[in-house]
């Protein structure tokens, strides 16, 4: 099964110059090869900072975007790595061994397969 590694981080404390950030950041530069020698990484990419993003949405067919990410928070999504993992335990075993699981967080969340019917929310309140 096919998993997103959802890569979180404080841009402060991530580029903070602190020895701890910076050995995770140059574990980063090696992560991607250590999974694929491990036969989990599907892809994964890093992202820039928010303060570059637009925010887009589609109301009532009238297309807005805003500047920088529509939450507010310390963390930010920093980037993603697709592994392939027999169950949710193993995924989690495989992104705690990403170097910034070591200064932010990592969420892991299954991806969907689309040859299963969609969750029916129809019946809650």
């Amino acid at each position: 099964m096919r998993y997103a590694c959802l890569i979180y981080y404080d841009p402060q404390t991530l580029f903070g110059g602190s020895p701890e950030a910076n050995a995770a950041l140059e574990g980063c530069s090696t992560h991607d090869e250590t999974l694929k020698a491990s036969g989990h990484f599907v892809a994964g990419e890093a992202l820039e900072l928010p303060d570059g993003a637009r925010t887009v949405k589609v109301r009532e067919g009238k297309a807005s975007a805003v500047d920088g990410p529509f939450m507010e928070t310390k963390e930010v999504l920093g980037g993603f790595v697709v592994i392939d993992a027999r169950d949710i335990e193993e995924a989690a075993e495989v992104a705690a061994t990403h170097p910034l699981a070591r200064i932010g967080f990592v969420e892991v969340r299954p991806l969907v397969d689309f040859s299963t019917p969609p969750p029916d929310f129809s019946q809650q309140a």
